[in-house]
C-alpha cells in the first residue's frame, strides 16, 4: 500500500513538473513574441514618423497643392497604420491569413457600418478632383463658415473668425452647397443707408460718391452705383455698390460705415429714427 502510494506521488510529481516546464516554455515563447511585437510597434511608430516627414517633404518640395498635401499625407497615414497593426498581429502568432479571411466574411458588415465613412472619402476624391475650394479659402457650408485650414480623407477643418474649428463630413461637402467667397479676386460690397425725408437727395448722393472716391480701395470698374433704393416707412433708403479686392471686403465695409456716419454729421445730413406722430381731434 505504501508503495502504490509513493508511485501516485511520483506520478503527479512528473506531471506537475511536465506542466509547468510546458508552461515556462509557452511563457517564454509568448514573452519572445510580445516583445517581438512591441520592437515591431515602436519601429514601425518611428518607419511611419519618418516616411510622413519625407512624403511632407517631397510634395513641398514638388509645389503640390497644399488641399492635395493633407489628404495625401492624411491617407499615407492611415494605410501605414494598417500595416503595422497587421505585422504586430502577425507576430503575435496569429495568423494573418486567418486574419484576412475573418476581414472579408465581415465585409459586408464593415461595410454597411462605415457607409459613412466610404461616401466621405469618396467625397474627399471630390473635392480634390474638381476643386470647388482649397486650403486658405473662406468658405460656407452646412450652416458653418469659415477658412480652410486642411482636407483630410473624411473631413474638412475650418477655423472660424472666432477661432473654432469646425470638421465638416466630405461627403456633405461634395454633394452639398458651397460658397466659396475666395475665389473670384474681386467681391461686391453693398449698403443701404436710411436718410431722413425732407434731404435733399442729388447732395446726398455727391456726397456719397466723393466719400467713394476718398478710399483707393473702392474699384473704378465696375463703376460705384448709388440710386435711391426705397421710401422706407421713417427713412428715405439709399443703395451703394462698390467693387473691392476680396481680401479688402471686410476693411472697406467697416469703414465706410463709420465714414458716411461721420461724413453725412459734418454735412448735416440727418439719420431717421422710429417717429410716431399723434394728431390730437379738436372738441
Amino acid at each position: 500500500m505504501a508503495v502504490f502510494v509513493v508511485q501516485a506521488s511520483e506520478e503527479g510529481f512528473s506531471k506537475l513538473q511536465i506542466f509547468m516546464q510546458q508552461l515556462i516554455d509557452w511563457g517564454v515563447g509568448a514573452g519572445g513574441r510580445i516583445i517581438g511585437a512591441a520592437i515591431i510597434f515602436v519601429v514601425g511608430r518611428f518607419l511611419i514618423s519618418f516616411i510622413k516627414k519625407l512624403v511632407s517633404k517631397l510634395l513641398v518640395k514638388r509645389n503640390i497643392d497644399a488641399s492635395i498635401q493633407s489628404f495625401v499625407k492624411s491617407l499615407v497615414n492611415i494605410l501605414l497604420t494598417i500595416l503595422l497593426i497587421i505585422a504586430v498581429i502577425g507576430k503575435l502568432g496569429v495568423e494573418t491569413t486567418s486574419f484576412a479571411a475573418l476581414l472579408a466574411s465581415a465585409g459586408v458588415a464593415i461595410g454597411m457600418a462605415l457607409s459613412g465613412n466610404l461616401q466621405n472619402f469618396a467625397g474627399g476624391l471630390i473635392v480634390l478632383l474638381f476643386r470647388p475650394f482649397k486650403v486658405g479659402d473662406w468658405i460656407e457650408s452646412q450652416g458653418v463658415s469659415g477658412t480652410v485650414r486642411e482636407i483630410q480623407i473624411f473631413h474638412t477643418i475650418l477655423t472660424t473668425s472666432d477661432n473654432k474649428v469646425i470638421y465638416i463630413p466630405n461627403g456633405a461637402l461634395s454633394s452639398g452647397t458651397v460658397i466659396n467667397y475666395s475665389r473670384e479676386d474681386t467681391r461686391r460690397v453693398e449698403w443701404i443707408i436710411g436718410v431722413e425725408y425732407g434731404e435733399n437727395y442729388d447732395k446726398v448722393e455727391s456726397t456719397v460718391r466723393r466719400v467713394l472716391a476718398a478710399d483707393s480701395r473702392v474699384l473704378d470698374t465696375p463703376e460705384p452705383f448709388v440710386a435711391l433704393h426705397a421710401l422706407d416707412a421713417s427713412s428715405v433708403n439709399v443703395v451703394i455698390r462698390v467693387w473691392v479686392k476680396s481680401s479688402d471686403y471686410w476693411g472697406v465695409y467697416f469703414d465706410m460705415n463709420k465714414t458716411i456716419y461721420t461724413v453725412f454729421n459734418e454735412e448735416g445730413i440727418g439719420f431717421p429714427f422710429p417717429q410716431l406722430t399723434v394728431h390730437q381731434a379738436k372738441d
